[in-house]
């Protein structure tokens, strides 16, 4: 696999990802994923896209139900 940014080799190692949305910071230290050996770009796979994506869906509707549920006790 080449990197789209300087044409580098992408070897298959872990990298992290964080994410800072509404009320929430999200962090993980080492995801699978695809480094270029060059360049440092991340590529993750789509498998690795759907747990992050279905991780963040679900905080958010946690969130959601919070302050919903903090709305109607007050």
């Amino acid at each position: 696999m080449e990197c789209i940014y300087c044409k580098g080799h992408m070897e298959k190692k872990t990298a992290p990802f964080s994410i800072q949305k509404n009320s929430y910071y999200l962090h993980w230290d080492a995801i699978p994923a695809f480094v270029c050996d060059q360049c440092g770009e991340v590529y993750f796979a789509e498998h690795e896209v759907d747990i992050i994506q279905s991780a963040i869906s679900e905080l958010d509707r946690k969130n959601v139900e919070f302050y919903t549920s903090d709305k109607e006790a007050a």
